[in-house]
């Protein structure tokens, strides 16, 4: 069994580079963006790492090898002779998920059969129930064979339920925004936990808790469970100790965050409680007309408003934008502002001396774009 491993960490389209820049900031070894993700290499520790420390990425998948095929039956012949038993346990589900380009096996579901047909007759592997919901998530062990150019490649997911699920954010509104694209943005803004952090429409509170979780230096995967703990690599002590490795900092900076709906500043007060950070988060019911700025260093402004295709009915939401704008100039000069939004014009309409956009990156559907302000003028 190998030692070391092609790593990939999954980011969402567009923020590649910036994921790239988290691992490098980590320590993983020469890590590139590639299209979909970042490469790097390392051991079964520098797997568990990642998804332990890694806030970004939204899957860890290891490369376990692979070989030339050109037809069904030599697929079927030599994932035969692949060891599998060297990296998954035996008589456990296993969902096979097959992609296949440029290939003269173009088959993906055929494929996927006689990868699974392997499994069962090498390990015992036996197919999954069902999916359990939108995100694919089973408590099965997830393989992905990529057939491309006529070569085969196994990935295994070591992560299982997708990274965002950091297991504290029991309550959510509507389009909530996940943890790990939360990390990118926040990092897209410059923000290293040095500095305070309000969200004007807060939701259910992702980022002012995950800005004061990296303020605190709580790694993301702390209190949850991988699929890798499930493998024959797997040390349960070495574990523990890389754990037990990452201690908490204090800080004196203070997370905000506010929002009209006084059943948003419940579910933001009960998730910042299960994720520890209550004693440096303050949540509380208010309008944009009644945001003034807080006592203490200036330090960012980060705002996931309403989009226009998600509610329907644009016009309102060009008052709102242009409403936070003059809020935001005559009370928060100093701080910079990052918006998130699906249509340039609501951004324009704030009035703000907004940066170059950011790539454009897919959440609930749509494609929405980081638009950001340095230090707002007094």
């Amino acid at each position: 069994m190998d030692s070391e491993f092609d790593i990939f960490l999954a980011a969402p389209p567009g923020l590649e580079q910036t994921l790239r820049d988290e691992a490098a900031e980590a320590g993983f070894a020469t890590p590139r963006a590639v299209p979909g993700g970042v490469e790097t290499r390392g051991d079964w520790p520098e797997v568990w790492r990642a998804n332990l420390v890694l806030r970004g990425a939204g899957r860890v998948l290891v490369r376990l090898g692979g070989f030339r095929a050109f037809h069904l039956a030599q697929l079927d012949k030599r994932a035969h002779r692949f060891a599998f038993a060297d990296y998954l346990p035996r008589d456990t589900a296993v969902k096979v998920e097959a992609t296949c380009r440029r290939s003269k096996i173009y088959h993906a579901g055929a494929a996927a059969q006689r990868v699974e047909k392997a499994l069962a007759d090498t390990i015992g592997a036996r197919k999954p129930a069902a999916d359990t919901d939108e995100d694919g998530d089973t408590e099965s062990l997830r393989l992905l064979v990529r057939i491309d150019d006529d070569l085969v490649t196994f990935s295994l997911d070591t992560s299982g339920a997708p990274l965002h699920r950091r297991g504290f954010k029991e309550a959510v509104g509507k389009a909530p925004m996940r943890e790990t694209l939360a990390a990118l943005l926040l990092r897209q803004c410059g923000y290293r936990g040095q500095e305070p952090v309000l969200d004007p429409m807060c939701g259910s509170g992702t980022f002012p808790i995950e800005a004061a979780e990296i303020a605190l230096g709580l790694p993301p995967g702390r209190a949850r469970r991988f699929a890798f703990e499930t493998l024959p690599a797997f040390d349960p002590a070495a574990w523990a100790a890389l754990k037990s490795a990452t201690l908490p900092r204090g800080t004196d900076l203070r997370f905000l965050g506010f929002d009209r709906d006084a059943g948003a500043i419940r579910m933001s007060q009960e998730n910042a409680a299960r994720a520890g950070v209550a004693g440096i988060t303050r949540f509380a019911q208010g309008a944009i007309s009644d945001l003034t700025r807080p006592e203490g260093p200036p330090g960012l402004v980060i705002i996931n408003p309403p989009y226009g295709a998600r509610i329907g009915n644009k016009g309102p939401l060009y008052g709102l934008h242009a409403r936070l704008g003059e809020v935001l100039r005559a009370q928060f000069a100093g701080w910079r502002v990052g918006i998130v939004t699906s249509e340039r014009s609501l951004a324009q309409a704030t009035g703000l001396p907004f940066l170059p956009p950011g790539p454009p990156v897919a959440h609930g559907g749509l494609k929405v774009t980081l638009w950001q302000t340095g230090a707002l003028p007094g």
